[in-house]
């Protein structure tokens, strides 16, 4: 028998001498690991997952109790229209109540956890450097996780829509929605397109607190700190957009067309504010997810 050493096919490396060749290393197919569907089931099976959808399932029935146990009286706050005063005549008009009352906290957390806790929680679970290990190149990693995380955010954001719309239509009825000065929109599918364009835009308009919070999890091993970080972000933005002194200078603040989807509900239907608040928060995503990758692409993984 000759003395050359046998060739170790399962781990695709050919020894001779204790020298490896690098050469005869067959392809990893990198673009076959960490399918979306392997990081779409290891999300969908985390506690958080379950908990955050059953959540979003079960506020409109809890809105729609709180209608049922009201005394009716309303201070008449929020819009130039009285959404509260609408809420309960139709599925249409009652979704607008839903989304209205949950963009502003409700939807922005529900956002923040999904990208904020991707990455950081497996460097938490000291996990992060197995899966680069196993090997799955890192901005693969990144990106699968990414996609997952904003597949996630709009699916909660598309829940809390349809869920208001089956709840208010059972409870109230399908009445058409209802535009301010106007009365009824024309037909049902105005109405369903109505819903769907404020849908699209809110899920554009939270964009930036993906990015917010998928660039704070790459940036630390805690999830809290990275969830927490984009939501004191539109905190602060709400707060800062309370002073006018500030003029035209709010209009760039993350959380300034948190709202421009109400124009949606107007029987001109402008386009104006809901284009300028897009261009905002995908601005200010695209800026955040580019730094989150050139970040992580020369992180330190230690965890």
């Amino acid at each position: 028998m000759s003395g050359a050493q046998p060739d170790v096919s399962g781990g695709g490396v050919s020894q001779r001498g204790g020298a490896i060749s690098e050469s005869s290393r067959p392809d990893r197919h990198v673009r076959h690991t960490l399918p979306l569907r392997v990081e779409l089931s290891r999300q969908l099976r985390r506690r958080r997952t379950l908990l955050t959808f059953g959540f979003l399932l079960l506020i409109p029935w809890l809105l729609v109790i709180a209608f049922a146990v009201d005394s009716g009286d309303s201070d008449g706050g929020g819009p130039s229209w009285n959404l509260l005063d609408l809420a309960t005549t139709g599925a249409f008009n009652f979704t607008v109540f839903t989304l209205y009352v949950a963009a502003g906290f409700l939807l922005v957390v529900v956002v923040a956890l999904f990208c904020g806790d991707t990455v950081a929680s497996e460097a938490g679970w000291s996990s992060l450097r197995y899966l680069l290990a196993a090997p799955v190149p890192r901005m693969r990693l990144l990106r699968q996780k990414l996609l997952i995380a904003l597949a996630l955010s709009a699916a909660g954001v598309l829940t809390l829509a349809l869920m208001a719309l089956i709840a208010g239509g059972l409870a109230y009825g399908w009445q058409p929605i209802e535009l301010p000065a106007v009365g009824p929109a024309p037909s049902l599918a105005d109405s369903f397109l109505r819903i769907g364009i404020v849908v699209g835009y809110l899920m554009v308009a939270l964009l930036v607190v993906a990015g917010t919070a998928f660039a704070l999890t790459v940036a630390t091993d805690s999830p809290l700190g990275a969830v927490g970080g984009a939501v004191a972000l539109i905190i602060m933005s709400n707060i800062l957009e309370a002073v006018e002194a500030l003029g035209a200078i709010r209009e760039f603040l993350p959380a300034y067309w948190m709202f421009a989807w109400t124009d949606a509900l107007r029987p001109e239907l402008p386009w104006d504010g809901m284009a300028r608040g897009a261009a905002v928060s995908f601005s200010y995503a695209t800026v955040l997810i580019a730094w989150a990758f050139r970040h992580f692409r020369d992180k330190d993984v230690v965890s």
